[in-house]
């Protein structure tokens, strides 16, 4: 007998697609039925980005048959062309405009005969849907993105307000470092991720959808989230009813799509498979991060400095304003050695045996990916939970570095060359790294944490 259908809703943002994604193929490897519910923008990028990918798995994922995911799409409520990097103005308007399109979908997915939903994964960030399902009589299962610590903050809003660390409006009243609990980041009262996700004056459009997302994951059976026990051993422990699941991937060959908004770029792997082993430096910065022309040029020009081969990834969207002559100029002296792409199959090259290094966001998926590759980090975080990733890096795991910048703000070329001869030559490290490598895939394996608890949402779904 098939098992329930199940509907999973991602924030609208590649690194929150990715990981439900993974999960997706997960339950459909379990004989559950998924639509997988993009904004129309995110579901026509995934569809284009897969036509333009080679090999029967993504046509599969496409077509929603019996081994695949049924892709389904309802809009965001912004105009066609809005900056949807704005996470201010994306949340407003998905907050909302989605519900009633949500519903709408809901109804018209049983009107087609498909199976009636049973379960709704959702996003935390996605509180609202929630709400909706419990109008359908669906269950919910809540499906945390990021670091636990992350949620862990945003939980401890209230005790946080009555510790007089921030105000009611999310803002800090101190200027200091602290922690929450031991073993888990410490973190500086200016870099909380509601306060640095986006232009300053949305601030309260954030923080009003965590206090109140906060409460609606009240509505939720079981909170799963894309981390593992050793990883966030301090977090799991102040919040033992958050059971980490990961790290998450969709399938150890790397063939299943997991909803990249562009097209993956081949060449690269080939391109590594010529490499000497822990030769290459991976440059690599998310979906979102935007670097002005002068940084963009030091860190060119810095990579250029370690004299080591580099994989950058440069999407179309990156940098704004830099010179053509410069960039022209600059690609021709390193197109010998170097490789520049607008994507890749991240979770590919991390396992490759040529990878030294991660300069990196330190985004969440990044984050859990290089764990489960054994990478070192060189961290250089953009915005949002970001910072906080980095403290787990760099002072509770210590697997990796902090870049830092010059008076002016800026991450010198010297300050990148520097740091990753630092990195590649330190013993110490590495063998943190091989730690914790070994610690995710452990916790992965028949037998482990997130494998036992993997089976424990596999048995809910299945009521």
């Amino acid at each position: 007998m098939a098992k329930a259908h199940v509907l999973v809703l991602p924030m609208p943002c590649q690194g929150h697609v990715t990981p439900l994604m993974e999960l997706s193929h997960r339950l459909v490897d379990h004989g559950f039925e998924v639509t997988f519910v993009n904004t129309e923008v995110d579901h026509a990028l995934v569809v284009a980005a897969l036509k333009a990918s080679s090999g029967g798995e993504a046509a599969a994922l496409l077509g929603g048959g019996g081994s695949g995911i049924h892709l389904a799409s309802i809009p965001d409520g912004l105009a066609g062309d809005e900056d949807r990097k704005d996470l201010n103005k994306l949340i407003d308007a998905y907050t909302r405009h989605m519900p009633g399109h949500l519903e709408r979908l809901i109804a018209d997915l049983e009107a087609a005969g498909r199976p009636r939903v049973k379960w709704l994964v959702g996003d935390v960030n996605m509180g609202w849907s929630f709400e909706v399902a419990k109008k359908f009589g669906i269950r919910v299962v809540s499906f945390w993105p990021a670091a636990t610590a992350c949620l862990a903050f945003m939980l401890k809003i209230p005790k946080l307000i009555e510790d007089g660390i921030i105000d009611d409006k999310g803002l800090p009243r101190r200027q200091e470092t602290f922690q929450l609990a031991p073993g888990m980041p410490p973190l500086h009262t200016s870099l909380l991720s509601w306060n640095n996700s986006g232009a300053p004056e949305g601030q309260h459009i954030i923080f009003d959808l965590v206090t109140r997302n906060n409460k609606l994951n009240d509505l939720a059976e079981m909170t799963v989230a894309n981390s593992f026990h050793e990883a966030e051993a301090g977090a799991f422990k102040l919040f033992p009813d958050i059971l980490p699941i990961g790290p998450l991937f969709a399938d150890r060959e790397f063939k299943k799509p997991v909803g990249h908004f562009l097209p993956e770029d081949e060449r690269c792997i080939k391109w590594l498979d010529a490499q000497p082993d822990g030769s290459v430096v991976y440059v690599a910065f998310g979906s979102m991060a935007i670097f002005d022309p002068r940084q963009f040029e030091e860190l060119a020009e810095g990579l250029e400095l370690t004299g080591r081969p580099f994989l950058w990834v440069v999407r179309p969207d990156f940098t704004a304003g830099l010179s053509k002559a410069w960039l022209a100029e600059f690609r021709q002296r390193v197109a010998g050695t170097d490789m520049i792409v607008n994507w890749c199959s991240q979770q590919q090259v991390l396992a490759h045996r040529a990878v030294a290094c991660f300069v990196s966001h330190c985004g969440w998926n990044s984050t859990m990916e290089g764990v489960r590759n054994g990478t070192p980090f060189l961290c250089w975080p953009y915005f949002c939970d970001q910072y906080l990733n980095r403290s787990y890096i760099t002072n509770v795991w210590r697997t990796g570095l902090a870049l830092s910048p010059n008076a002016d703000g800026i991450i010198a070329k010297e300050e990148l060359r520097d740091k990753v001869e630092q990195l590649v030559f330190d013993v110490e490290i590495k063998e943190r790294v091989r730690l914790f490598k070994d610690a995710a895939r452990r916790c992965v394996s028949e037998g482990g944490s997130s494998y036992n608890n993997f089976e424990k949402l596999v048995n809910l779904l299945s009521e």
